[in-house]
């Protein structure tokens, strides 16, 4: 049962993510920042948001985040559907990624037994401009992965270089985001002037008798 669709339907839901999604991200920026500097450990922070909207839209009892190791690609469940969250900086999509890699070899075989296994959520985080909420369906994914084939849907890293993980191509990412199943919902990514202290929370709980 793919429950998705509904976050489409809910027009308060939708004016909230619209409202809210860029305070909550900035929040996240702020706490994995480092000198100016925003750490790779946002990412994790702003999947716990989207699993957070899942919640509080369709209940705790619905949400699975206990998954296994073993599911690179899978991130949570909803009604027990496998839901990749993926989330990106910037005016353009791509280097997005599918899983993160510590050599070549790891790379090619991951792309000798890839095939699309959950439904994507995708945010384009796009700050001073619009950006966009997607669902991509696991139908418009296989779909566009039976067109481009597995060469083309998919980027490797390039040999000799650090691998920074394998990446869904530029072509496969235009034809997702446009197929006729794939939904969005358009964001104006706008930063609000917010009072934030990293370390508050943690000297108040020191506090506690």
């Amino acid at each position: 049962m793919n429950e998705l669709p509904e976050l489409f339907k809910d027009a308060n839901l939708i004016n909230k993510i619209k409202n809210r999604l860029p305070i909550l991200f900035q929040l996240a920026e702020q706490e994995s920042s480092r000198a100016g500097k925003v750490g790779m450990e946002v990412g994790s922070l702003r999947e716990k948001i989207i699993i957070a909207l899942l919640i509080y839209k369709f209940g705790a009892n619905n949400i699975d985040t206990d998954i296994p190791i073993t599911e690179k690609e899978v991130d949570v469940k909803l009604f027990n559907t496998p839901i990749s969250i993926k989330t990106i900086t910037g005016k353009y999509l791509s280097g997005i990624k599918m899983i993160w890699t510590v050599d070549a070899e790891s790379a090619k075989e991951f792309l000798a037994n890839y095939k699309p296994i959950c439904h994507i959520i995708l945010v384009q985080v796009n700050w001073n401009n619009i950006g966009f909420f997607y669902y991509i369906p696991l139908e418009s994914q296989v779909r566009c992965y039976q067109l481009l084939g597995k060469e083309a849907y998919i980027k490797l890293p390039k040999i000799g270089t650090n691998p920074r993980g394998v990446e869904i191509s530029k072509d496969a990412m235009i034809y997702l985001t446009n197929d006729k199943l794939t939904q969005k919902i358009d964001i104006f990514w706008k930063k609000s002037a917010i009072e934030f202290d990293a370390y508050k929370r943690w000297v108040e709980l020191w506090e506690e008798e």
